[in-house]
């Protein structure tokens, strides 16, 4: 137990100098969550002017430490630091909070705010991607460090509220952590006991500590976090002093402290306190500047933060220096890293399948996700106790360990909620590559962090296999229907469904080599032809979305079958048949809707003829959205109702996934009569 120690009279100031301009920024806004900011102050005083390594003229050094405001609705607390401490974020950005255009917004937003290292908001979502931080630091501290030589050496900090502690996610996090031994990663837990419909005592009364000390980490309490500013500076050295556990520091506080009619309330959580309440506040806080005003002692010793933050700077990269000039090549790879290129020769080995062998394209994934580790040495992930399964593992590479980061399996055990946002974790940390891997179905327990790696263009790749009901007898639960189309609909991510291996692995290519988008790749379980490309067209078709794999020679097609996956063989038997029947059709392979739509309109319409009109696609999950590429006229079969347990071979069948069921659907759309081309 850490006790309470009074501080300074500056360190006061300061405080309620962060406490004050987060106050009129929320009240001039008439928006927004002043109680954390209030409550939160002098935990996050200690860190930032005594313990955090960071460079405000240089947010983006790759040796600074990290800080994650998960609690990101008190985003006021982390815009008056970004501002009081020199940060490229001004008095007229805080004067702008929430608003147009503004620096500024309702919630820390990565990319838009100077010195904000994640988007947090989502409850949860910032433990877990400071994980990601932790392991990717780790990682890269074993990859590039050597002995007298340590340029990868930095702490990750994480600020949770009760809210972040709630969340599913952050205890499956917490779990991984404490396993992993993650000794760089503190979390300062702002324990003020009141959420936002009111004291947490009516649904939140774990014993935390218990709770994260079980889970594996060392764990510390702070009494007075309202005024005890020595007391979490302690316990923050302490917690950096211990490298073989993650830290939580329990810091009691108050919400919106100093408030005497909301103050301890839930009142104070989620909206402005109002005029006479903010000026109440601060009276009882003791501050006598004027609205937005910073007394200049005060700025003085917090712009001292600038000249830290440039030294250390400035020592690393004297480091650096000495490091790259005795190990040039590994500098070299640093720089590709850092940049997020990739080596020239990335994909030089490349698998190549022999045509008419079957496989499914998660074993034909697995394959090029191997040849790709092999020559780019700062590409890891894992996945969620699947990867006998998904096929994911890297060959000859051991288990990723926290402690010192050796290893490239990271094996994330049944955790997906986790599992996605610890990935955006060290895409967010720069420098690794990173994927994940489970069932299709189970993206539905990654969503929310797959909308944010797409909000915040991080180049993740999600791997899902079993991708349809050719699950077979798992059923029902286990088979997707609507998490294609559910995915499509984000804006900024990439879905790909390739039909064979050669597919397969222009879709790895897209993954690597996407530097704004996360990339989502759909594998199936069930075995694949790999078809002929002498007698269809070349695989890289794939990088277009979509592209013309199979006419009827000498015919100008009557019909278009558009299949993605599993169902392109389908549409290539259809054809078969149709041709004999007189029918001549065009097969388009279209593995993904983003790509294809991002053509120019000529590609498209060379690809899908607005002439033809009789279209029909094929595709084992939800028809909804199809209509986009198959038009008014256009038919589609699939599947909008829940699967079955029964073999695949059965279900497609019973699903109306056959030749027969697919020439009678183009048949009805051209008419009963054919033109006899035999």
């Amino acid at each position: 137990m850490v006790m309470s120690q009074a501080s300074s009279s500056l360190d006061q100031l300061c405080i309620n100098a962060i406490r004050t301009l987060s106050l009129d920024a929320v009240e001039k806004a008439n928006s927004g969550h002043p109680g954390l900011p209030l409550g939160a102050a002098p935990m996050a005083y200690a860190l930032w002017q005594r313990h955090l390594k960071h460079d405000p003229r240089d947010p983006a050094w790759p040796d600074r430490d990290r800080f994650v405001l998960s609690a990101g609705h008190g985003s006021m607390l982390l815009y008056s630091l970004l501002h009081l401490t020199g940060y490229d974020v001004s008095i007229e950005d805080v004067k702008a909070f929430r608003q147009w255009g503004s620096k500024t917004p309702g919630h820390p937003e990565f990319g838009v705010v100077p010195g904000a290292e994640a988007t947090t908001g989502p409850l949860g979502q910032g433990t877990a991607n400071a994980v990601g931080m932790a392991m990717a630091e780790r990682y890269l501290a074993q990859r590039f460090n050597r002995p007298g030589h340590a340029i990868v050496d930095h702490h990750t900090f994480c600020l949770v509220g009760d809210g972040d502690l709630m969340e599913g996610i952050s205890a499956e996090a917490a779990s991984l952590a404490g396993h992993l031994g993650l000794g760089k990663l503190i979390y300062l837990y702002d324990s003020n006991d009141v959420s936002l419909d009111g004291p947490c005592a009516m649904h939140f009364t774990e014993d935390t500590a218990k709770r994260y000390e079980a889970c594996g980490w060392h764990v510390q309490t702070v009494t007075d976090g309202d005024r005890d500013v020595d007391g979490v500076d302690r316990a923050i050295a302490a917690a950096k002093a211990e490298t073989a556990r993650p830290s939580l520091i329990i810091v009691k506080t108050t919400i919106g402290f100093g408030a005497p009619n909301k103050g301890g309330k839930c009142d104070a959580h989620g909206a402005p306190l109002g005029a006479d309440e903010a000026a109440l506040t601060k009276e009882v806080l003791g501050w006598e500047g004027g609205e937005f005003e910073v007394p200049a002692d005060v700025l003085a010793h917090f712009r001292d933060a600038i000249g830290r933050g440039e030294a250390a700077r400035q020592d690393w990269h004297d480091r650096f220096k000495a490091w790259a000039a005795e190990f040039p090549a590994l500098a070299a790879e640093w720089m590709l890293a850092q940049a997020g290129e990739l080596p020239a020769d990335w994909d030089a080995d490349m698998p190549a399948f022999e045509t008419g062998g079957k496989l499914a394209t998660r074993e034909s994934g697995g394959k090029a996700l191997n040849a790709i580790a092999a020559r780019v040495p700062w590409f890891f992930g894992g996945d969620a106790d699947l990867g006998c399964s998904t096929k994911t593992v890297v060959g000859g590479e051991t288990d990723f360990e926290g402690r010192d980061g050796s290893g490239r399996n990271v094996r994330y055990g049944v955790r997906e909620h986790a599992m996605g946002a610890i990935a955006n974790g060290i895409a967010y940390h720069g420098g690794a590559k990173t994927y994940t891997a489970t069932f299709f179905v189970f993206s539905d327990y990654m969503r929310p962090a797959m909308r944010l790696a797409a909000m915040n263009h991080l180049p993740v790749v999600n791997v899902f296999t079993h991708d349809s009901i050719g699950v077979g007898e798992d059923g029902p639960t286990h088979q997707p229907i609507e998490q294609l189309m559910s995915l499509r609909a984000m804006p900024n991510l990439v879905v790909l469904r390739p039909c064979d291996a050669g597919e397969t692995v222009e879709a790895w290519r897209i993954a690597m080599t996407e530097k704004r988008r996360p990339v989502v790749l759909v594998l199936s379980r069930q075995k694949l032809e790999t078809l002929d490309r002498n007698a269809h067209a070349p695989a890289s078709g794939l990088r277009r979305g979509a592209y013309v794999l199979r006419d009827t020679p000498g015919l100008d097609p009557r019909a278009i079958l558009i299949a993605t996956g599993s169902e392109v063989p389908l549409a290539l038997g259809a054809q078969r048949e149709l041709e004999a029947q007189g029918v001549p059709t065009r097969v388009v392979s279209m593995p993904s809707w983003e790509l294809f739509a991002e053509q120019d309109a000529a590609y498209r319409a060379s690809v899908l003829p607005p002439a033809i009109r009789a279209r029909v696609s094929i595709e084992a999950g939800a028809t909804f959205g199809w209509e986009r590429w198959i038009g008014p006229d256009g038919a589609a079969i699939g599947i909008d109702r829940f699967g079955a347990s029964a073999p695949g071979g059965k279900l497609f069948e019973e699903f109306g996934f056959t030749v027969a069921s697919v020439v009678q659907t183009v048949r009805g759309r051209i008419g009963t009569e054919a033109l006899d081309r035999r």
